[in-house]
C-alpha cells in the first residue's frame, strides 16, 4: 500500500515539546504530512521539472534565493542582500526596496543568540521565531543572549561577536550528530567580557534601549532531540536539478534535511519545486 502526495515544496514545520523532542510536518497541496511517522519507511521524491515562484506564482526555469523567480528576487526587500547581512541595512539611506515591508519586519525586536549545531555559532532572528530558527538549523542547544530593537542592530552586534564565534553551520558535521553539548551560558559570559567596551559603544550609537542583555535568569534557553534512527557516517547529498527522482529509507530528520539510506536532501533548498512524495 502506498501513500502519495503532490504539491509545491516548502520547508518543513518543526516544533519541540517541553522535553525538546522535535516533530516535523510537511505541507504538500492541501495535505499535512506527519514526517516523524515516516521514519523507517521507504519513500520516493519526484520533481516534475516545474518551479513556481513562492511570491508571485509565475513559472520560472530557475529558483533564486530558495523559491523566487528572478523579477521577484530583484525587487523584493526580503531578497535583498541586507536580509542575509543585516549590518548592511540601507533603510536609513532612503534606498530600501520596500519601506513599508521593512517597517513591519525589520523594525521589530530581534534576538541575538548562540546555538550548538555543528559547534557553537552566533545568529539572529526575529522575536517570536525561537525555537523555530534553532530547529531549522539542526541545533541541539540554543540560548538567546540579547534582545535588540531592530534587525540592523542585531546584524551589527552579530558582526561584532563573529570575530570570535562562527556564524555558519557546517551542515555535514551537523548531520553526523557528533557535536557534544556545550556550556552556552559560559560562552555568552566570555563574549560579554571580551567585547564589553565595544558593546557599550553600540549602545551609545543606537540608544540605551536598543540592546537588552539577557541575564542567566531571563535567558531563553533550550535543548533538542531530533527524530533520527541512524546518523550517516559519510554524508552524500541528493540534487533534484541533476537527479529529479530520489528514493530511499528514511533514517532521520534534522534541520530541514531528510536523511535517507541513499543520501540526504535539504528540502528548503528546493522551495517552490513541484513534487510528488510517495511512501511505500
Amino acid at each position: 500500500m502506498t501513500d502519495s502526495y503532490n504539491g509545491s515544496l516548502s520547508k518543513m514545520t518543526a516544533t519541540a515539546d517541553a522535553e525538546g523532542q522535535v516533530a516535523y510536518q510537511l505541507s504538500l497541496g492541501r495535505d499535512q504530512i506527519d514526517m516523524n511517522a515516516w521514519l523507517g519507511q521507504r519513500l520516493a521524491l519526484n520533481w516534475n521539472g516545474t518551479i513556481h515562484c513562492c511570491a508571485c506564482g509565475r513559472h520560472t526555469r530557475k529558483s533564486f534565493s530558495q523559491g523566487y523567480c528572478y523579477p521577484c528576487f530583484s525587487k523584493l526587500a526580503q531578497c535583498d542582500r541586507c536580509m542575509m547581512s543585516p549590518e548592511t541595512c540601507h533603510f536609513h539611506l532612503g534606498t530600501c526596496r520596500e519601506p513599508e515591508w521593512a517597517e513591519q519586519v525589520c523594525f521589530q525586536p530581534h534576538y541575538v543568540y548562540l546555538a550548538n549545531s555543528s559547534g557553537i555559532k552566533v545568529g539572529i532572528t526575529r522575536a517570536g521565531q525561537l525555537p523555530t530558527r534553532w530547529l531549522d538549523q539542526g541545533a541541539v542547544q540554543g540560548i538567546a543572549i540579547a534582545k535588540v530593537a531592530s534587525r540592523r542592530v542585531s546584524g551589527v552586534l552579530e558582526d561584532l561577536l563573529r570575530q570570535r564565534v562562527a556564524d555558519k553551520t557546517n551542515w555535514r558535521t551537523m548531520l553526523k550528530g557528533q557535536n557534544p553539548l556545550l556550556d552556552l551560558a559560559s560562552e555568552r559570559d566570555a563574549l560579554f567580557d571580551e567585547f564589553d567596551r565595544r558593546i557599550l559603544g553600540l549602545a551609545e550609537q543606537f540608544g540605551e534601549h536598543a540592546i537588552e542583555w539577557l541575564s542567566a535568569d531571563a535567558t531563553l534557553s533550550q535543548r533538542f532531540h531530533y527524530p533520527v534512527l541512524e546518523y550517516p557516517t559519510k554524508v552524500t547529498s541528493h540534487n533534484l536539478d541533476k537527479t529529479p527522482d530520489v528514493q530511499g529509507r528514511l533514517l532521520g530528520i534534522k534541520g530541514q534535511y531528510l536523511m535517507l539510506d541513499s543520501g540526504v536532501i535539504n528540502l528548503r533548498k528546493y522551495t517552490s519545486y513541484q513534487i510528488t512524495l510517495t511512501k511505500y
